[in-house]
This record gives C-alpha cells, structure tokens and sequence, in this order.
C-alpha cells in the first residue's frame, strides 16, 4: 500500500499561509515603531542591495543566514539588541517575499511579534521615509 501524498506547495501558497499567521506591517507604520522605541527594524537585505539602495536609519543590518542566531534572545551569538520574545521585531527585504519567511522563521523561536515589512524596502522608499548612503 502507498500512502497519499500531499501536493507540494508553491511559494505563493506558501506565503500566503504563512501570512495568515501573523499581521504584517506597512512602511509607514513601521517608520512610527521605531521611531517611537516600539519596534526593531531589521534589514536583511544583502549589501549589494544595501549598497545600491541605501540603508534604513536605525535598523539592525543582519545578513539573512545569520537572522536567527542573532536574533534569538536565548542564543550565546545573539546581537544585544535581541533583549527578550516579546520584542517586536520588523523584518525588511527588498520587497517583502523573503522577509515572511524570515518573520515566520522567528516566530518558530518565540518571537511572536515578529513580522515583516508590506512591500519591503522598495515600499519604505517609494514611502518617502528616511534612507542614508
């Protein structure tokens, strides 16, 4: 006998579930968060995108592959700004794909206010908020 098997899922899908989870976040928003000492933004990005693009002032540069053993309040390499699960934390990417799946990574370790950034750092751009060289 042959157990049924599960249609794989695309990423669509996938992210869409995933989304489901949690509230995400609009630049704007984000912007009054941290602003406000409510959030930590953090931006995945990687530097050649940074490079090209700019930075968000006061976000956490963190490369995407190191996201969780930085961020982990319990782990021995966590960044000091990773103080507790209950920090909000706001995941920035590019355009916001790869920041769910890095939100949704968080909240496997506890973060629950983990979320991400709606459209990413293009939308806070297209926003008009603060970006440095």
């Amino acid at each position: 006998m042959s157990a049924v098997r599960e249609q794989p899922l695309g990423i669509d899908e996938l992210l869409e579930r995933v989304r489901a989870n949690y509230e995400r976040i609009e630049a704007r928003a984000a912007y009054d968060a941290a602003r406000a000492g409510e959030a930590l933004l953090v931006d995945i990005r990687y530097a050649a995108l940074r490079d090209r693009d700019g930075l968000v002032p006061g976000a956490l540069v963190v490369e995407r592959n190191e996201l969780e053993w930085r961020l982990d309040p319990q782990g021995s390499h966590r960044a000091p700004e990773a103080t507790g699960h209950d920090l909000r934390v706001v995941v920035i990417c590019n355009e916001g794909y790869a920041s769910t799946l890095a939100a949704a990574s968080l909240h496997q370790l506890g973060l629950h206010r983990a979320t991400d950034l709606v459209g990413g750092f293009q939308a806070w751009k297209a926003a008009g908020l603060p970006v440095t060289s």
